[in-house]
This record gives C-alpha cells, sequence and structure tokens, in this order.
C-alpha cells in the first residue's frame, strides 16, 4: 500500500498541466482546501459551507462545494437542486468527478453527497484512492469546500488532514463544545506530528462576548490538555434569516447580504484569505497528506 501511495505522490509531483486548471501552463495548482467539520450534528455545519462558498465566489473565485457527507447529503438541498448524479455514481458506478459535478445558479459548483447510502458512509482503501485521483481532476478550482458528515469516521479524519484549513463548527450549547472538544482531540491524537491548521467558528451566537467565551475555552483547553494551536477564525449570529434561508432553500447570504450572519460569513472569508497557504499548496500536497496515515 505505501509503495503504491509513493507511485501516485510522483505522479501527481509530475502533473502540473490539468485539463481546465487556469494556471499558467507548467505552474501547480494553487487551489485552496477547506473541510468543514463538526463533533456532532445539527450545528449548521452545511450551512456554513454553502455561505463560505458563496462569500467565495462574490470575491472572483471559482469555488467548488463537495459534499462529503457520505450518507446524509444536504448540500444539495439546501440549495433546492436535485442533481442526476452524485458521489455514490462516481465510487459505485464509475462516474468520473467532472460527470457528477453541478453548475448551480448561485456562481459556484457543487459534487452531490449520496443521500441515504449509508454503506458508502466509510470507504474501503481503493475506493478512497479512487476518490483522491478523481478530486484531482477539480484542480481548475480556486476553492474548494468540504463539507464532511459530523462524528470521526476514517473519512472525515482523513478530509481533515489533507485540507489547508480544518474549520470546526460549534455552539455555544454545551454538548455541542463537548463533542467539539473531543474531534479536536481525536486530531491530535491521530495526527500528532501533521502539520495542520484548525480553526474555531461559533455558530448561532447570541453576541461577541458569548461566542469569544466559547472560543477561549475551546482555545485554553486545546493547548493546555492537547498541546495543540486552535485558532478562533469567528462567529456567526443567531440570526432568523437562517431558518427563514433553509426554508426558501436558498442561501441566507442571497436572502439577505446585509443581515448580521451574513456579514459574519464575509468576515470569516476575509479572515481566511489574509492567511497563507501552505507553501506546498495544492493537490500534490493534498496527496501527500492524505496518504499520509496509509
Amino acid at each position: 500500500m505505501e509503495d503504491q501511495a509513493e507511485k501516485l505522490r510522483e505522479i501527481m509531483r509530475q502533473k502540473t498541466d490539468v485539463p481546465g486548471n487556469n494556471t499558467a501552463p507548467g505552474r501547480s495548482s494553487k487551489t485552496r482546501i477547506i473541510t468543514v467539520t463538526s463533533g456532532k450534528g445539527g450545528v449548521g455545519k452545511t450551512n456554513v459551507s454553502v455561505n463560505l462558498a458563496l462569500a467565495y465566489a462574490r470575491l472572483g473565485k471559482k469555488v467548488v462545494v463537495m459534499d462529503a457527507d457520505l450518507g446524509l447529503a444536504n448540500v444539495n438541498i439546501m440549495l433546492n437542486m436535485v442533481p442526476k448524479h452524485n458521489l455514490y455514481d462516481m465510487i459505485r458506478k464509475g462516474k468520473t468527478m467532472r460527470e457528477i459535478l453541478v453548475e448551480t445558479d448561485y456562481g459556484i459548483s457543487i459534487v452531490a453527497g449520496a443521500l441515504g447510502i449509508s454503506q458508502i458512509a466509510n470507504l474501503s482503501d481503493d475506493d478512497r484512492k479512487r476518490f483522491i485521483e478523481e478530486l484531482n481532476t477539480l484542480s481548475f478550482a480556486d476553492i474548494i469546500i468540504i463539507d464532511t458528515s459530523a462524528g470521526v469516521s476514517h473519512n472525515v479524519l482523513d478530509f481533515i488532514a489533507a485540507a489547508d484549513d480544518a474549520l470546526i463548527i460549534t455552539t455555544p450549547e454545551p454538548t455541542a463544545i463537548t463533542d467539539a472538544y473531543g474531534i479536536i482531540k481525536i486530531i491530535a491524537t491521530e495526527y500528532e506530528n501533521l502539520d495542520m491548521e484548525l480553526k474555531l467558528i461559533v455558530n448561532r451566537a447570541k453576541s461577541s462576548v458569548d461566542a469569544k467565551k466559547v472560543s477561549d475555552r475551546m482555545t485554553h483547553i486545546a493547548s493546555q490538555f492537547l498541546n495543540l494551536k486552535v485558532d478562533y477564525l469567528g462567529f456567526i449570529y443567531d440570526d432568523p434569516v437562517v431558518s427563514q434561508a433553509v426554508l426558501k432553500q436558498k442561501p441566507f447570504l442571497v436572502i439577505d447580504p446585509r443581515s448580521k450572519a451574513s456579514i459574519c460569513i464575509q468576515h470569516i472569508v476575509g479572515k481566511l484569505e489574509k492567511g497563507e497557504l501552505r507553501e506546498s499548496g495544492g493537490f500534490s500536497s493534498m496527496l501527500k497528506r492524505f496518504f499520509r496515515k496509509t
């Protein structure tokens, strides 16, 4: 398995001219890979992913949102879309990533997850390798946002390890905080020597003060007990426009771009954009990180 992974890494080092890539010939892609995850469901992870994508698109970025919740997909539902194909068709029926990629009316593209197909929630090693090979064909994008399932399956941990930025979503609820700490602890244990950027977003905050209390508690505990730095990226207000947008199956950034939640999302993207990409960023380094555990 290690030999196969090394061969794949070598192929990716040489593969600089990818069909559809918008970089100059001979240059490697600088696609930024952002994984969005959480310790428990129901904290607004998918909502954050979709609206982050729209905020990036409004900056002129080419954005792909991948619904990697393999078994309980939500991205296309939030956008009121019924894609013809999804990840199940790629993993089990031989479709390519480009064949299942869907353009939306919002200036972003999505790769739909496999709603209700629980048997692919944990991919085999061979399936995972093909998945990552296919993911490379999306290197034309400036930003790929990977919306994972909640919890700590092998797939979730691999996507976190492979990302340039891993965003942990929590809310001020005690159970959400506890579960967020749980996933951070598992990441610290499983990937002790892996260079990664963990960032915390507090969703559904009543105020900036409440959000800061949650972030201070989380970052302090992670530093003291796990020796792991977790950056506080920002918060999103508990805004009525969010629930309205969910009911209308439209992003809240579209429903009301000037709402508190929309302004928070744009602020978070601004902070992400100020952050530096890994020096060896792009798909080649992503593959190396993804196969670190194989």
